[in-house]
């Protein structure tokens, strides 16, 4: 097994990663299926946190989950700053952020055409 490819994926991946949220407390989790669409993902998940340490907490519990389920990101983006992670599970892209920069942006809204 290729240390980088994740082990888990779809739906199953999503619930894992929906669990290390909810431990981790974010808010506003929204959880977007894409796939009917085609694009950069089969599911979105779009979170928030208070601030940046949060933001890092929620990514690091998400990382940590996972990790213990043989299951790791192909991409890591953003962790430093704590303003707009990015983990790219391949078929899941988990996006954490701080409020003001998820109004800004919208992602939700660029993909409403997912479910």
């Amino acid at each position: 097994m290729n240390k980088l490819s994740p082990s888990l994926s779809g739906k199953e991946l999503v619930d894992a990663i929906l669990g290390a949220l909810n431990g981790a407390l974010a808010e506003e989790i929204t959880v977007l299926d894409l796939r009917e669409l085609h694009g950069a993902g089969d599911w979105f998940i779009v979170c928030q946190g208070d601030n940046t340490v949060h933001t890092r907490a929620c990514a690091d519990r998400i990382l940590d989950h996972l990790i213990g389920l043989h299951t790791r990101p192909w991409q890591k983006e953003g962790l430093e700053d704590g303003r707009w992670i990015l983990l790219d599970f391949s078929d899941v892209i988990v996006h954490i952020m701080l409020p003001e920069l998820r109004e800004y942006y919208r992602l939700e809204d660029l993909w409403r055409t997912g479910k």
